[in-house]
């Protein structure tokens, strides 16, 4: 298991319990909805949203970056929201990749007379698949003399592995609470997930390893300074088992009225591990953003700052004159 321990165990554990190996992970979280909260499913009003979604991170460090992949589509209907979402993720010399296609639906009410406050409950379930390929790698017992010495992958490695890829369940829950009145100078939201509900076994050697349950809480506000200005304070904080990370940012938005057409740039830093720009453009009804991590970790030295690149595109549907739900924010 020397070589094995080099190789795949330190991925599995810098992609399942090292926050500051960085996990798999959106810094645009809040574009990509349904990956941040079920409760967000159909929240939108439009008829509908498609999001596409990119992350390459550690090309910097590693020889096969990590990369995520992420596709979505959601609609409200009146109180209910129904959605989709497939991703995508792959690290590391042995290829480790994981799929996940996962359905989603929302229910969304008022709990006021007045209408201004909203409660949304959502719920996803679905299957991932998890696969490596090991009989790429190389390990000790393969190592030969011959020929000037060298690894030959037709020699048994004598290493047992239960198969080359397994299925989970998987079972997400989420909470978000909304003050959604749009005239008001402030627009409070705050949102709360658990994902893995199950915590389903995991292993590709036979053990009883079991995933642990993610939360994630985000509250925030949208302030709006004027027609034309806004900015939405926000915090994220994941934990996993033993693992707590905190995440601050600021978005903000700029509507040009000659040209139609709202700027949007924002910061984020995420605790010991990156500080975050973003930019963006939502013309009518295709907003697009591009961000980067600044790696501000341990491993800045040898990184150089570079961590990671993002990119979103969102594609909203035609305003939904039938849905009389408020949502916040509203971008």
């Amino acid at each position: 298991m020397k070589r094995l321990r080099t190789y795949v165990l330190l991925l599995f554990l810098s992609a399942g319990r090292m926050v500051y190996a960085q996990d798999f992970h959106l810094s645009m979280y809040e574009t990509a909805p349904l990956f941040l909260n079920p409760a967000m499913t159909g929240l939108i009003e439009t008829k509908m949203r498609a999001h596409l979604h990119f992350r390459n991170q550690w090309n910097a460090l590693a020889y096969k970056p990590f990369t995520t992949a992420l596709a979505s589509f959601d609609v409200p209907k009146g109180k209910w929201g129904f959605g989709a979402q497939i991703t995508n993720m792959r690290a590391g010399l042995a290829n480790y990749n994981v799929l996940q296609l996962l359905g989603s639906a929302s229910y969304s009410s008022y709990i006021d007379k007045d209408k201004k406050h909203s409660f949304s409950l959502g719920l996803q379930a679905g299957f991932t698949q998890k696969r490596v390929e090991y009989q790429i790698l190389t390990f000790d017992s393969q190592y030969t003399t011959a020929n000037g010495g060298g690894f030959d992958n037709s020699i048994n490695s004598q290493e047992n592995f239960e198969g080359r890829s397994q299925f989970q369940e998987a079972v997400n829950f989420g909470a978000l609470y909304n003050y959604g009145q749009h005239q008001n100078r402030f627009n409070p939201f705050f949102g709360f997930s658990v994902f893995n509900l199950t915590k389903p076994k995991e292993s590709f050697f036979g053990s009883n390893n079991q995933l642990p349950m993610r939360f994630y809480f985000h509250p925030g506000v949208r302030v709006n300074v004027s027609e034309l200005l806004y900015f939405i304070p926000k915090v994220l904080i994941y934990a996993q088992a033993k693992t707590v990370q905190e995440t601050y940012a600021i978005d903000g938005g700029y509507y040009f009225k000659g040209e139609r057409f709202y700027a949007l740039a924002g910061f984020m830093y995420r605790n010991a591990d990156a500080s975050v720009i973003h930019v963006g453009i939502k013309k009518d009804n295709v907003m697009i953003k591009f961000a980067y991590d600044f790696n501000v970790s341990t491993l800045r030295g040898i990184s150089k700052t570079r961590g990671a690149y993002e990119i979103s595109l969102t594609w909203y549907g035609k305003k939904d004159k039938t849905n009389e739900i408020k949502h916040c924010p509203r971008l």
